[in-house]
């Protein structure tokens, strides 16, 4: 049926003088994915796309797939249950589930860093829920046994008695490194750095009124936007820009 994926994510082969690259929505269709799964697919390398257009175009609507690539990832051995493995992403309560820890642990874990988001939403009462890669997460528990047992580092106690919480600054440090990757353009990598900064930083950063309008065309979109704006919105922007100098 049309808009169906093909039985199993198979990709059909190229026939002759068919096109090299998809749309992403059909690439998405023949790996048998929703599009979401791929957009998480490209941003951890799992599946790499060809740029058309400035930066600025980060929605599906701005990329294309080659075909190669889509022969290769359908080919890799355990397509498509391996694929959907590595693109599998859990909330705290499953995350400190998959380390036999409690939630509380994880959090503090967490928000010390030791585990970084690789996406999040706003709920309905305007909190940020992490979500987090469940491979990294099995990598973790076989790297770091020992923050899964016994009491929490002494170091990490004090920083988070000290209200420290380094999600959000993860999230964007994985979200900008993601975006650097798809580009060797000057002006678009510093519009991915622009792209984190309040607007008063960038006026500091960027001092001529016209390269800061270059910047801010070409600043990708790091997180989707609720519609409608309103509080998630605010809740959005927050995290999106950096709050730290160090940052």
């Amino acid at each position: 049926m049309p808009g169906q994926a093909p039985p199993g994510g198979r990709v059909p082969p190229v026939p002759g003088g068919a096109e090299e690259t998809v749309a992403f929505a059909r690439a998405a269709r023949e790996l048998g994915l929703k599009l979401g799964e791929l957009e998480l697919a490209v941003q951890l390398g799992e599946v790499r796309v060809v740029a058309v257009g400035a930066m600025g175009a980060v929605g599906a609507m701005g990329r294309r797939v080659a075909r190669a690539e889509l022969l290769r990832v359908a080919a890799a051995e355990g397509f498509p249950g391996a694929l959907r493995a590595r693109l599998r992403v859990v909330g705290t309560a499953e995350g400190a589930e998959l380390l036999g820890i409690s939630p509380g642990r994880f959090t503090r874990l967490a928000r010390g860093g030791f585990l970084t988001p690789v996406r999040f939403y706003v709920n309905r009462y305007r909190a940020v829920v992490w979500l987090y890669p469940a491979a990294e997460l099995a990598a973790f528990a076989e790297r770091e046994p020992a923050l899964l047992t016994g009491r929490v580092p002494a170091g990490l106690r004090a920083s988070l008695s000290a209200g420290e919480d380094q999600r959000a600054a993860r999230w964007r440090g994985r979200r900008v490194e993601q975006l650097l990757a798809r580009t060797e353009d000057p002006w678009e990598r510093a519009a991915v750095w622009a792209a984190v900064l309040p607007p008063d930083e960038l006026e500091a950063v960027v001092a001529d009124a016209a390269e800061r309008a270059h910047v801010r065309e070409l600043m990708p979109r790091l997180a989707p936007v609720p519609a409608g704006g309103g509080p998630a919105a605010e809740v959005v922007a927050a995290v999106v820009t950096a709050d730290d100098p160090v940052e």
